[in-house]
């Protein structure tokens, strides 16, 4: 069930469920495996419940041998700007997965336990987007929780309607968020749980360039999107035109956490 921007939450939780995995993905050449291993590590230090770390790559060189990296699920994308899309592989049927999935982008960071993502109750549960429009969609896919083999349609339509999807869809996020808004299947995290760094945690101009990015009260993870990422972060680095009037000086609870 959606729930209306601003409402007060009711959280509800699962007992007794230990079949949970934790998923990312890595392809192309944006993120290295050190991604991936921090990911892993901060997953480890953060949860209290037992767990399945799953990577799906192209390129498994370089994890620790404690994460089940598998080959990318088969997915046939023309050549172009790609915006996600890959990530609709992993409802399809024969996915692999069981149980419980928490999907992470390689760029989160975890900052708290993490044991409320995977017992929070919620047919799918994503972030809501701190500034929602018509091109951004009220919701992000950075963060999703859902039941394997729940949403294959999300896939099989994609697939057999691919030009029709990404002409009323800016990217793969948009398309899962607006289609689950629409059968009502669709619940966030509470906001206090995500803040985006770019957002929530970096300073205004112009005092940027004298104060760290300040990590709100009850964050369990941190969202980043765009620029900066957690890497330019950690080397205080903008970039493009912006870094005339945004800096960021590295935080101390980054170099704590994101390791």
């Amino acid at each position: 069930m959606l729930v209306p921007f601003g409402a007060r939450q009711t959280i509800t939780h699962t007992k007794n469920m230990d079949n949970y995995t934790i998923v990312s993905m890595k392809w192309g050449t944006k993120y290295g495996g050190d991604y991936v291993n921090k990911l892993y590590n901060m997953a480890r230090r953060n949860c209290t419940l037992p767990f399945k770390f799953v990577c799906f790559t192209d390129d498994a060189s370089g994890l620790d041998k404690n994460i089940d990296a598998r080959p990318l699920p088969p997915m046939d994308l023309p050549d172009g700007k790609e915006r996600g899309w890959r990530k609709l592989s992993i409802f399809q049927k024969n996915s692999g997965l069981e149980g419980r999935v928490l999907f992470l982008d390689l760029d989160t960071v975890i900052v708290g336990n993490i044991d409320d993502f995977l017992t929070m109750d919620g047919k799918f549960i994503a972030i809501k987007h701190w500034k929602p429009s018509e091109t951004q969609s009220i919701g992000e896919t950075g963060v999703f929780r859902f039941e394997a083999g729940a949403h294959p349609d999300l896939f099989e339509h994609f697939m057999a309607n691919m030009d029709e999807v990404k002409a009323n869809n800016r990217h793969e996020q948009a398309y899962v968020i607006s289609t689950l808004h629409k059968r009502g299947e669709l619940s966030f995290w509470p906001e206090k749980w995500m803040p985006s760094f770019k957002y929530n945690c970096m300073r205004p101009f112009p005092l940027c360039f004298f104060q760290e990015p300040v990590l709100p009260e009850g964050a369990k993870m941190i969202v980043f999107h765009g620029n900066p990422t957690p890497d330019q972060a950690m080397r205080g680095e903008i970039k493009g035109i912006k870094k005339l009037f945004r800096h960021v000086i590295t935080p101390k609870w980054l170099k704590e956490n994101w390791r």
